[in-house]
């Protein structure tokens, strides 16, 4: 009765419901609909075998189906879902919902003999992987040509192709990606995605340990180079500077006071008091020295005051030996100072070794120091008497 008039399911199956030896019939290319209203549908008991495709069918016709089955022809209507519970065609063996509206692939709940789908041409983006699952007596499954969306969501189905020995009719060649666009064309046998871009907590887990192994590296670095020690002095420096910019007008602020700033360990104060000043400050060309014990001001901080000191003084001498790199506040004198020669481009360091340093004494945030000590000429101190006028000489050139 294919290519007729027929508009009403419940009307066709009233016409059948006499006819005891019905075995098989088509009623393709009609204009077939099913409301879903209260009419009965009471089909040929007999009846085994029905093709209803290239009708106007939605998700109601599932109400209206010969109980007993076996063959089943849908395709090219416009089914959306296969509603669960609705009826149970427990002798379907082969069911055809091609060229529908389908969104995923059916369950079997409802057609527990089901050995054939057809569900090519519909709207499939990304079927479920537990098909097969559900339906443990299908031996052939016809999905492709369906517009598939290639992403993690899809993986589990390229996976179940694998794992069902060759149930997915027409694979590879019928399996095509068509989302996104950049893999439109792109069979699903070539599409792979790595086991961390889909697992998020896969992906969360190693995304945290590469944050707490870069945030351990960078503590460590900045441990090893000290930079909360540089960042501390840099913030100390900047406030010095900011309450210098504040300084009301008329205030001397950094005008040069002194030829030169010392600077040197405790242990090495006696050399300082008994050999480099008396022969700087006294005679003939004598220097102007600032000395932290007697220019300092009190009631400044001593960050402070040695900021000003250096500021104020033309050169800065430092008095070199193993005492010296053990000293913090020599350490912060030499910043300050080096601060200062790059940030004025001038030329105002003067470095007397006045004992031979070992390498391995240096600290790694000494780099500074190691660097001025490999870069610059260093002034040393002659044990010879006779060779310590030549050293003055040298070192009021110098200044």
């Amino acid at each position: 009765l294919q290519k007729n008039k027929f508009e009403s399911l419940p009307k066709v199956s009233l016409m059948t419901s006499l006819m005891k030896s019905l075995k098989y019939l088509d009623m393709s290319n009609n204009l077939l609909r099913h409301d879903g209203a209260d009419t009965q549908c009471q089909w040929a008991e007999s009846l085994t075998e029905l093709d209803l495709s290239s009708n106007q069918l939605a998700d109601a016709v599932f109400e209206c189906l010969p109980v007993n089955v076996r063959k089943l022809g849908l395709q090219n209507n416009q089914i959306s879902s296969v509603p669960r519970g609705v009826a149970e065609l427990k002798s379907l063996e082969e069911l055809n919902l091609a060229s529908n509206r389908l969104a995923d692939l059916p369950g079997c709940s409802g057609f527990p003999s089901l050995q054939f789908l057809n569900i090519e041409m519909n709207l499939i983006l990304t079927p479920s992987a537990d098909f097969f699952q559900s339906c443990p007596r299908v031996r052939e499954l016809q999905a492709g040509l369906n517009p598939f969306k290639c992403s993690c969501e899809l993986q589990a189905f390229i996976r179940l192709e694998r794992q069902s020995g060759g149930k997915l009719f027409g694979w590879p060649a019928a399996y095509v990606c068509e989302y996104p666009e950049g893999l439109r064309g792109t069979e699903l046998k070539d599409f792979h995605l790595s086991q961390l871009a889909c697992n998020t907590t896969l992906l969360l887990v190693t995304a945290l340990l590469l944050t707490l192994v870069l945030v351990a590296a960078v503590a460590f670095l900045c441990i090893y180079l000290d930079v909360p020690w540089y960042v501390r002095m840099t913030w100390q420096w900047t406030q010095t500077k900011r309450r210098a910019w504040h300084n009301p007008p008329g205030d001397p602020g950094t005008v040069l006071q002194f030829h030169a700033f010392i600077s040197y360990s405790e242990r090495d104060s006696l050399w300082v008091k008994n050999e480099l000043i008396p022969n700087l400050e006294k005679g003939e060309g004598c220097v102007q020295l600032c000395q932290h014990e007697r220019n300092f001001i009190p009631g400044k901080s001593i960050v402070e005051n040695i900021i000003n000191c250096i500021e104020k003084s033309y050169k800065s001498i430092f008095v070199l030996s193993p005492n010296f790199v053990q000293s913090e506040w020599c350490h912060y004198e030499l910043y300050f100072a080096h601060h200062k020669l790059f940030s004025e481009n001038s030329n105002s360091l003067i470095l007397i070794l006045l004992e031979p340093i070992p390498p391995y004494l240096i600290p790694a945030r000494y780099h500074k120091l190691k660097a001025l000590m490999a870069k610059r000429t260093n002034l040393e101190w002659p044990k010879e008497r006779s060779k310590r006028a030549l050293f003055w000489a040298n070192l009021r050139a110098a200044i």
